[in-house]
């Protein structure tokens, strides 16, 4: 098979979706990679990388021409007509929470979308969100310290406490792996954190883990949450974090505005969710360029696409996670892959002109584009 890696063009994105050693391994497998050129250099990986690992270096117009396209994040308007009828597109999509125009160019063309975000294991995790996750939970917690500081707007607080000060105060809105990395960062920093999430398990799990990596879990709450639990403990947070995912589907809105007013001034809010849509309902998009805005006093930090400001740990472990897939896709072709693995096969967003996954469609008000893939696969 052709596989094609594109150079991203998102702002400030600088992540690649796959390492010079990722398609050292294609090739091996007897595909042909061809990858535009300079896609690897925001990542740490010139062109020189890539042609040694046997890819062939080329350009825009000619990358779209592969088979399979292998991207990190949804293509945007520019890249449309570079997208080819009856095409295999493999990335991060997001669309609940994109243009919808994606979603309909996607149809119109006949396109098998394949979202890493939505693609399942056997155990029914998320594989392949969990290393952006993992980098955005961290990063959460590392931008909240950095913006409370005074000339960045903030309280002016450390979320640290010195030896005579106590600490400052975090909020986390779900227990996943957002969460659960936002959490560990946090309590590694001395923060109180306190942990809201709708699944005891989840919050059990997060406890267990922090005593195991031997973080102060006297510092630590975890309460199932509640719109009365948000509003009892926002007015104490320095940091919020919204970390709420509901798979494929818009992110639900966890704190309303009522809420938000009652932050602290110069207090801080990371929305991780806002990629689908956001969970807090003052947070809208922004980039690592302009990554916040102020409202009700309170610094809002809303960035889609958090990863690619760390793109060399970000590819190489998206690449860890997503390459055995692709090699499957390519050995097998995509209908076969899904008829094996129906885990593997959640991931599929558009299929054949229809949509596939019914979260989307009600979030996009297109449910008459639905189909399952039994219908299509007949």
């Amino acid at each position: 098979m052709i596989i094609g890696i594109p150079k991203e063009i998102k702002n400030s994105e600088n992540r690649v979706a796959v390492t010079p050693e990722g398609v050292k391994k294609l090739v091996a497998a007897k595909n042909k990679v061809w990858v535009e050129t300079t896609a690897g250099s925001g990542s740490g990986f010139e062109d020189a990388d890539y042609k040694k690992a046997g890819a062939q270096i080329v350009a825009i117009n000619e990358v779209w021409n592969a088979h399979l396209i292998v991207k990190v994040k949804e293509p945007l308007l520019m890249e449309y007509p570079l997208l080819k009828e009856n095409q295999i597109l493999f990335t991060y999509l997001h669309l609940a929470g994109v243009d919808p125009d994606l979603t309909r160019e996607l149809i119109r063309k006949k396109i098998t979308a394949i979202a890493y975000e939505t693609v399942e294991n056997r155990k029914g995790e998320l594989p392949l969100l969990r290393p952006m996750s993992a980098v955005a939970g961290k990063m959460a917690a590392q931008i909240g310290t950095e913006y409370l500081a005074k000339y960045k707007g903030g309280r002016g607080i450390l979320l640290d406490g010195i030896y005579n000060v106590k600490s400052g105060t975090v909020l986390i809105i779900g227990a996943g792996t957002v969460g659960q990395n936002a959490a560990h960062v946090a309590l590694a920093r001395g923060a109180r954190v306190i942990v809201l999430n709708r699944s005891k398990p989840k919050l059990i799990e997060l406890q267990k883990w922090a005593k195991k990596a031997k973080l102060n879990t006297k510092n630590l709450t975890c309460q199932l949450a509640a719109e009365e639990m948000i509003a009892k403990y926002l007015p104490e947070a320095d940091l919020l974090v919204g970390a709420v995912l509901s798979a494929g589907a818009k992110a639900p809105v966890v704190v309303p505005e009522r809420l938000v007013k009652t932050m602290k001034k110069g207090s801080v809010l990371v929305d991780v969710a806002i990629d689908q849509g956001g969970c807090i309902a003052t947070s809208r998009p922004t980039s690592h360029k302009d990554p916040v805005f102020i409202k009700y006093d309170v610094i809002h930090y809303c960035v889609t696409n958090m990863p690619g400001a760390y793109p060399m740990t970000s590819t190489i472990g998206l690449t860890a996670e997503t390459l055995p897939y692709i090699l499957k896709i390519a050995k097998a072709g995509v209908e076969k892959a899904m008829k094996v693995d129906p885990a593997f096969a959640k991931g599929v967003n558009t299929y054949k002109g229809f949509l596939i996954n019914q979260q989307i469609a009600k979030a996009l008000d297109m449910e008459y584009k639905v189909r399952t893939l039994k219908e299509l696969m007949r």
